[in-house]
């Protein structure tokens, strides 16, 4: 059972500082959720891309560089009906759609914001890209790579297990080859077909090559410490990629951390906590990422193993946060979102005794905001109905009732925060 320290790893002002490098390597586990069964097509094309780079002949930095832009090139996919198109057909006419969405996000935190323009462009064919004079020439051929090897994952991911990856190697490499020029810049298929000569390039793909090469690029990279603004701006980013999931959870995540923090200011809590505790509510739904899109959307009841699925959501939160050192309670409160003071909660069964304050907290602002918000089959209740609501939680001992009554006290104010202005547009 995870349980959070009592005292976390702190600046002397109460904030928290962690290696941004390490939070962005463990957010990449979520967009890889979005592939339900498939959970690592970032990760290989990263580890493609940084291997043409250094082929090419780039330095370290550089070749880390497309690293990266492999973990995060679809940030802008949150849906699992997107994910299928984009790997199962070639070419997919949708394609642009979260290229656009994927450049916006990144372009709005400055520290990934290098890497905009290529996501933009990562399934632009390079026959028109070359020819667009807006976009330079290291940018389109970053751009470029990734497409070349992200296109590689979608022929190579149904051989992965078991082996088979170097019998249909060949076959891979030629359709690669047939689309020289056309698809994909000539030199830059030269050095895949170059790279991807050695057994060694297929089989780093496979689950044991890829957990290596994570461990050797962890311990290869110089640290980049964020600061508790920035860890806040990159949590909103993703909490967006979350919120977009669905119509029926658009803008879920901010809503749930501005309660939360207007719950934890109510109560009294230090400032550093209060912004923990907004981190840890927008990125508590990132598990919801591997939760097939007609689950979610779903108006009607779910069945036995609609629910296992939901129910396995918080679990791959935690999973996700956990790896992050300083995030050891954050991952915590944001994974017992769906815990009950009564024990009877998911995914661990913990009660009053082991749920701190923080969590207990995010526990109101979740269901709170949920019952406020407008959905595509409601209308989201007024304040009337979702303090009687909560009320029966409370009497249920499914909720703590001390932190109800801070938002009892002032419904206006707590409806205010739940529902704030919406995501990126």
């Amino acid at each position: 059972m995870p349980v959070a320290p009592a005292t976390p790893a702190t600046a002397a002002d109460g904030s928290i500082r962690v290696d941004l490098r390490e939070v962005i390597q463990a957010l990449s586990d979520a967009l890889d959720l979005v592939g339900i069964d498939d959970v690592a097509h970032g990760k290989r094309v990263g580890i493609m891309a940084c291997h043409c780079a250094r082929t090419l002949g780039q330095d370290r930095q550089q070749a880390g560089f497309m690293f990266d832009l492999g973990l995060l090139h679809d940030i802008g996919v949150s849906s699992t009906r997107t994910h299928q198109h984009l790997v199962n057909e070639f070419d997919w006419a949708g394609s642009q759609q979260h290229c656009i969405t994927g450049a916006r996000l990144l372009a709005s935190f400055s520290p990934l914001a290098a890497m905009a323009e290529p996501v933009r462009y990562h399934h632009t064919q390079w026959e028109i890209l070359h020819a667009m004079p807006a976009v330079p020439t290291h940018i389109a051929e970053q751009a470029n790579l990734i497409y070349l090897v992200d296109r590689v994952d979608a022929l190579a991911a149904p051989y992965y297990q078991g082996g088979e990856i170097l019998v249909h190697a060949a076959a891979i490499r030629q359709q690669i080859e047939q689309r020289r020029g056309g698809h994909f810049a000539p030199h830059l298929v030269d050095a895949f077909l170059r790279a991807s000569q050695a057994e060694a390039f297929w089989l780093q793909l496979e689950a044991r090559g890829i957990a290596g090469v994570l461990q050797d690029m962890r311990e290869l990279h110089q640290p980049c410490t964020a600061s508790t603004t920035q860890l806040k701006q990159l949590a909103t980013l993703f909490s967006c990629i979350v919120d977009a999931k669905s119509p029926f959870t658009a803008h879920h995540s901010l809503g749930v951390a501005g309660l939360s923090r207007w719950l934890a200011e109510k109560m009294g809590l230090p400032a550093p906590r209060c912004e923990q505790l907004e981190i840890a509510a927008l990125l508590h739904d990132l598990g919801k990422l591997r939760v097939p899109d007609e689950i979610l959307e779903k108006p009607a009841g779910l069945d036995a193993r609609e629910r296992s699925l939901i129910n396995a959501h918080s679990f791959e939160t935690y999973q996700i946060l956990r790896h992050i050192h300083g995030f050891e309670e954050i991952a915590c409160w944001a994974a017992y979102h769906h815990e009950e003071p009564d024990g009877h909660g998911y995914p661990f069964h913990l009660g009053t005794a082991s749920l701190s304050v923080e969590a207990r907290i995010l526990r109101v602002a979740d269901i709170f905001q949920a019952l406020a918000q407008d959905r595509p089959y409601r209308t989201g209740l007024s304040a009337a109905e979702v303090l009687a609501t909560l009320q029966r939680f409370a009497e249920q001992q499914r909720i703590d009732p001390a932190i109800l009554a801070l938002a009892a006290d002032d419904m206006d104010g707590a409806m205010a925060a739940a529902l704030p202005a919406a995501c990126l547009a």
